[in-house]
This record gives C-alpha cells, structure tokens and sequence, in this order.
C-alpha cells in the first residue's frame, strides 16, 4: 500500500489543477473524480498500477471505479494531517487499504461537567471544550467487559457518609440497597450483569444529544457514525439487564431522534416498539428565527420482550366531569365513571421545562438539564411498581433515581464526572440512604493525569511513568515513540493528550474482578470481601 499512495501522489502532482503551494488537494482530487474528469481519467490510465486499481475490464471495455478511488483518496493515510503522520510514524495505525466495517467499540471521556454558572449568557452556555472519544476495533478488545473490582465503598445518609459493612440482601439473595457507581458507565453495565441481569424493570436514559455544543453533561459532538456507535453499545448491554416485563425509555431531540428510532428497531426489534412520547416544553423563543421554533423532545418507548408494565390507574389525568368529544359510543353510566376515573394521558405531553431556581417547587442542583419531577415521575409509574429496579446510567443531577426513591423503587445510577457525581450524591442523601461505588482505576488514572496537564512538559513526564506502570496499547512501538521524540513535541498540546489517550490499553482502564488477587494491584482485604459480596462467589 505504501508504494501505491507514493505512487499516486507523485502522479497527481503532474495535474497542476490539483496543486497549491506544491501542497496536492484532496478536496479537488474527489470533486474531479466525481465528475468523472476526463484529464484525471487520462492520467490515471496511464500509470499501468493505477489501471490496475481503480480500472475494471468488462468485453474490451475499460471502467473506472470511481467509489473506490476516491474512497482510496479519503482515507486518512492519503495527504494525513500532522497527527495523523506523526501516527503513521510510530506504526500505532493500521495498515489497510480501506477501513472495513467492523463491531467497534466508542469509549468517551469527557473533559468536565457544564453547569448553569451564575451570570452565564446563551453564548458561554455554547462554549466548546475538550472532549475525547475513541473507537476500538474487535481485535483491540479483549478484556473491556469483564467484570470490574469495586472501590471506596460507603453508605450515604442524610447524617453522612458511613462504612459500608454488608449490602441489603433479601430472602432471594438479591441487593436491594439504591446504588450510585462512579466509573465509565459502559464498562459499569457490563459489571452489572453477574448480579442484576434480568431484574432491572425499566431503564430511563437521556444520552449526549449530539448537537454539537456543550449544552448537555457531556460534550456532545460525536460525529455522527461514532454517536451511532456509542449508543449502540450501552443499548445491546441494557437489553440483558432488563427483566422480561422490562421496558427502556430514551430521550432524544431532532438531531439524532430518527436514526436513534432506527437504532433501536435494530437493538430491541420493531415489534418492541411501543410508543413515540412528545414531550413539549416552553420557553422563550425569538422573532428573528427564519424557521418554526421547536418546542419538543422525543422520548422512545421499548421493551425487551413484547410485554411490560403499564399501570393506567396511577397516571390517568382528572377530568372535572367534561370528556368532550369522542365518546359516542359510551352509554351515560360509562362516561360518569369515566370521568371519575380519570383519562390516560396521550403521547403529547406538556411539561415546562425546569425552571431557573426552582424545579417542582424544589431548589435547583444548577445542573443545566435536569429534568422536571412530573415528567419523570410519569414515565417511573408507567412501566415500574414499588419494589422495581430503575437504571439510570446517565444520571446527572439524578432526576430518575430522586423520583424513583421518592415512589419506593431500588435505583441504580451511574455517572463518571466528579463535579456531577457531588451534585448527585447530595441531592439523593435528602431521600434516604444509599451505597456509593467507585469502579477501581488501573489506565484511568492516566486518563485523568492526561487530561489534567497544561504544558507539553508535563505530558512528556508523564509517557516516562506509563512506560513504567502503565499498560500500552500492543500495536505500540515504544522505541520508535521515544526516536520520534520531536514529532511528538510539534503537534499542538491537545494532539499530544489524544495521543497519548490512544497509547492506552482499553481493556485495563480499571482493574479486572478476575485478577483482584494480583499483588501488583495493591486491593485490600476489606474491597476484596465487599467485591465477594457484590458478585455473590
């Protein structure tokens, strides 16, 4: 492959069309091709390798394949951007023609939390910040999902925080004590399963919108294909974890909201698809807007096998006696009780949105999105009773888990940031108890040490103590790193984290349950007989 992009480079260098400042252009490279050129067809013919690429034989007829060629020109290792090269250099990326379809994984870490400032205007509330996502190929993924040894165990109360002696166990050997877990939420799921797969009743999640600016707990600007896959792994988790009367309700907008219902056909089976709930907001609009101000979110409705919970009698809506319209075919005693009763609430649903210091009458967290009391308290007594177990895995300001204690339900939240996890944790201590988790960093402390450093200087301390300590990716060169020390050095601050995020091992961000006994990783006696707890061995 190497010789052929050297090749094509010096031959597209003789098309002055594609050449600036002795620089080839990629973008016109395309544009031509997709115009089928008749120059660049010309010149690409007569180069006897590239007519044997991108040139077909059909009865004496010569064709160009014009998807492949300029899926060939797109690749990343054509004309590559400085980070891109420096990789090449080291051999950190592979060497493929073309990138094929593959089960990729989407792990992400976010830089921090955007909460609603005092004095913050629309335009800070916009304000980028550094944000990471990466995409593991299936050979890169080995250990990723085994379950995970939990840490720094304690219940919270209203008085504080005490240790945690033992969980609630009940007659079935079941947890029944709330949890809140502190960790990559991916990785949280899949640790979930040894002891609660096929017992969560309903599961409620308002994932990253993917609208490109920071409005949302996380930065939200996937690219498309990555959000795509980012939820496509938590959705195949989730779907173990519920019970099979379970249902799962995901929260989107106008940005994703369509191919999330597709996604979700694909997950759980377009026979599982219950209802599309339209959740209407108010707030200030503005008469300058060229188009219709949107005032909806959509809100998808699934379950895991075709039956679930709907507890009519618990949300019907009073009526004060009028039904209106529609009800010809009810006799007068029908309509009286009717009208008693209440009617179901229809798939539009108006809530305002959460107000600036109050939400329900209740003190704001300052999280930006938190979501207001009645419309979660509405989807929790949907499709869960008292006693059920409601997951939250983008828990925030912790919304569903609040109103699920309040109803009398076991909730499981988890959430990574630091500064969110406080807000959280004092907000649910008002209601009662619970047990915090922290999934046990290995490679995620390193993650955190990248993130944290201001100059280059400290990052290149930094690489010294992961060669000793940490575990790096296997496609890593060590050697050739260190002799391309100054490449290193060239690329901007934010490339060089990325980079280094990227020399990570996925599969031992934190510690693996199955290895709690390694001396190298230090675990105490007392996380080793709370870790036998959680997972019952």
């Amino acid at each position: 492959m190497e010789n052929l992009l050297d090749n094509l480079k010096t031959l597209l260098q003789k098309d002055e069309r594609l050449v600036s400042e002795g620089e080839l252009l990629k973008n016109k490279i395309i544009e031509l091709a997709i115009k089928l050129d008749e120059d660049l067809i010309k010149l690409l013919l007569a180069d006897k390798q590239m007519k044997k690429v991108f040139f077909t034989e059909i009865d004496k007829a010569t064709l160009f394949d014009k998807d492949k060629f300029i899926k060939f020109v797109s690749n990343k290792q054509f004309l590559p951007d400085s980070y891109t090269a420096f990789k090449n250099k080291i051999g950190l990326t592979e060497d493929d023609k073309f990138i094929s379809e593959k089960k990729e994984v989407v792990l992400s870490w976010p830089y921090k939390d955007c909460v609603l400032e005092g004095g913050m205007t629309k335009e800070d509330q916009k304000r980028d910040e550094i944000f990471w996502n990466e995409t593991l190929a299936p050979d890169e993924i080995s250990r990723l999902f085994d379950p995970k040894v939990f840490t720094n165990a304690k219940r919270i109360d209203k008085k504080g925080e005490h240790k945690l002696d033992k969980f609630k166990i009940d007659e079935n050997g079941h947890i029944k004590d709330n949890i809140i877990i502190k960790g990559n939420n991916l990785l949280a799921l899949h640790s979930l399963k040894k002891r609660f797969a096929g017992r969560v009743k309903m599961i409620y999640i308002d994932p990253p919108f993917n609208t490109g600016n920071d409005s949302f707990n996380y930065n939200d600007s996937f690219n498309h294909s990555s959000w795509l896959t980012f939820m496509k792994n938590r959705l195949e988790a989730t779907r173990d974890l519920l019970d099979a009367d379970g249902s799962i309700f995901v929260h989107s907008d106008h940005n994703e909201a369509h191919y999330l219902k597709v996604l979700l056909d694909e997950v759980f089976g377009r026979d599982r698809f219950i209802n599309e709930i339209i959740w209407v907001y108010h707030g200030p609009g503005s008469p300058l807007m060229r188009q219709f101000n949107r005032k909806h979110d959509n809100i998808f409705w699934y379950s895991k096998m075709g039956k679930w919970i709907f507890n009519s009698d618990k949300i019907r809506i009073p009526l004060a006696g009028n039904l209106g319209g529609g009800w010809e075919g009810l006799d007068k005693k029908t309509r009286k009780e009717y009208a008693k009763k209440g009617k179901i609430p229809e798939d539009w649903w108006e809530f305002a949105v959460a107000a600036r210091l109050k939400v329900d009458l209740e003190k704001r967290t300052g999280y930006l999105t938190e979501k207001p009391y009645k419309l979660m308290e509405r989807i929790i007594e949907t499709a869960s009773n008292a006693g059920d177990i409601v997951l939250y895995f983008f828990a925030g300001s912790g919304t569903t888990g609040y109103v699920a204690q309040k109803l009398g339900r076991q909730f499981i939240l988890v959430e990574q940031l630091d500064n969110t996890q406080k807000i959280l944790q004092e907000r649910m201590r008002k209601n009662g108890d619970f047990v915090y988790l922290e999934l046990m960093k290995w490679n995620e402390n390193f993650v955190g040490e990248i993130k944290k450093a201001k100059t280059s200087k400290e990052l290149q301390k930094l690489w010294e103590t992961m060669k000793e300590k940490a575990f790096l990716s296997y496609k890593l060169d060590i050697k050739a790193v260190d002799e391309k020390a100054k490449d290193f050095a060239d690329l901007s601050l934010e490339n060089q984290k990325r980079f280094l995020l990227e020399c990570l091992d996925k599969n031992h961000l934190y510690i693996n349950y199955s290895e709690i006994d390694d001396r190298e990783y230090g675990v105490s006696e007392e996380d080793k007989k709370l870790n036998r707890d959680f997972y019952g061995t």
